[in-house]
């Protein structure tokens, strides 16, 4: 991959969209929560594309809001990926995983069995959990943070030394001598750590890229030292140039402590497009989304103005008085933006549908509109690439792959097609076989 392109990834969640209400959206058929070949659609139209992957995050407990709104995730992100990977041929397929309640070899096994089903093309984005009702699911309660990470830290080194003890060349395959294997080449790892251990071996051979990448989501110095230490991409929730700029050179950073070349790690940004024919029909589509949302949403939003504001000027705009007393909140980095918006004149119903709420920046407007937003975000050294949220999968995938896509490729800013069949390949990440040797030997 040229340094001068971008990386590409495209968050997949429900069967829906991003947008709470895209279950409802024109065309969508509401039953796709539990229809994994819409699924498979949707990551089709992504690999048209020629996205390095999918990424699914993941959640341990029900959550909805209310009646309106259908749960965000997916069923299960590894079994929704396996059905993927038999549909598809270079797309990356990355999930999520808990170091909290999961045990090693469990991520170990299902995430290489990935790997070799797609033929090299798995990541795991190693996650801690700390939410009390997942814990709840597993009988457990959150432990304290420190105990949390050395987990975490203690999972995915076993999880690599596991990935390894099936040595790169130990499948022989010999019919005519009756040699299976060689088990001098299918070794026990027998690691144990505070908190968790392994045996070990796991009878899995390596993919075509040895082993799946290692992704990271996690913020705050904990996170940042598991992303240095073991991720090839970080994904990033940032809604400003510097705030991207800083927290890229904060992993890098953490990258060289941790004895790697910064480079290996790719710090990936979030995107979420209003794209309509113009700005006006964009902000139509959306509020067409979001007009049952939008009342229970309105307080908050004046919350990051510094206003009291209630459900009663939905469809007015701020009054002049209002603006002039409006100041963004500093404790939120959207609200710069809100009220950047809300001086343009808008209702706050259109206020809200331009995202300003979102938990990515939101371009709203032509495809063109997207494209700047990423170039001028790429090219400011803020991110190595995107990971795009798409509010209804159902016409969003296929309008961003026909509308954005080729104004990327204009713009030599995105490849016209994959250079590799692998996600290592797709992210050029070094080749790794079981642990890092750099951290498991700091002389070295």
């Amino acid at each position: 991959m040229s340094t001068s392109q971008m990386i590409l990834g495209m968050q997949l969640g429900n069967g829906y969209g991003t947008h709470g209400a895209a279950w409802r959206g024109t065309g969508v058929d509401p039953a796709n929560y539990a229809d994994f070949d819409a699924q498979v659609r949707y990551a089709q139209a992504a690999e048209r594309g020629k996205f390095a992957f999918l990424f699914l995050p993941d959640f341990l407990a029900y959550k909805a809001d209310g009646m309106q709104e259908a749960p965000m995730l997916t069923l299960e992100p590894v079994l929704t990926l396996a059905a993927i990977a038999r549909a598809t041929e270079r797309i990356g397929l990355v999930a999520t995983g808990s170091t909290t309640f999961n045990e090693p070899y469990n991520l170990a096994r299902q995430f290489k069995a990935l790997d070799v089903m797609s033929h090299g093309r798995a990541g795991w984005n190693a996650v801690t959990t700390s939410d009390p009702a997942s814990a709840a699911n597993f009988g457990q309660e959150i432990a304290p943070r420190p105990q949390r990470y050395q987990r975490a830290h203690e999972s995915i080194q076993i999880t690599q030394a596991l990935w390894g003890s099936w040595q790169q060349d130990a499948w022989i395959k010999d019919k005519a001598n009756a040699q299976f294997i060689d088990p001098a080449k299918i070794n026990a790892v027998n690691l144990q750590g505070e908190y968790v251990a392994s045996r070990g071996p796991l009878p899995i051979p390596p993919s075509e890229q040895g082993q799946p990448v290692i992704f990271s989501a996690g913020g705050g110095a904990n996170g940042l030292e598991i992303a240095g230490r073991y991720a090839s991409a970080v994904i990033g929730a940032v809604f400003t140039i510097e705030e991207a700029r800083a927290q890229r050179e904060a992993v890098r950073e953490a990258a060289r402590k941790a004895g790697r070349n910064p480079d290996e790690v790719k710090f990936i940004a979030g995107v979420m497009p209003a794209i309509g024919a113009t700005k006006r029909a964009a902000v139509d589509r959306r509020v067409a989304l979001g007009d049952r949302a939008a009342v229970a949403l309105v307080p908050y939003l004046g919350s990051m103005l510094g206003l009291a504001l209630d459900e009663s000027q939905l469809d007015e705009p701020l009054r002049s008085a209002q603006l002039e007393r409006a100041q963004p909140s500093p404790f939120d980095p959207r609200a710069p933006r809100a009220l950047e918006v809300a001086r343009e004149g808008w209702t706050l119903r259109e206020v809200l549908a331009h995202g300003v709420i979102d938990y990515h920046p939101t371009p709203v407007g032509p495809a063109s509109v997207t494209a700047d937003h990423m170039q001028q975000w790429f090219e400011a050294g803020a991110c190595d690439g995107f990971w795009v949220s798409i509010d209804v999968y159902e016409d969003g995938i296929d309008t961003f792959v026909d509308e954005v896509i080729p104004l990327l490729q204009q713009r030599g800013l995105y490849h016209e097609d994959y250079e590799g069949s692998t996600l290592r390949e797709h992210l050029g990440a070094p080749a790794q076989y079981g642990l890092d040797t750099r951290l498991a030997n700091p002389a070295q």
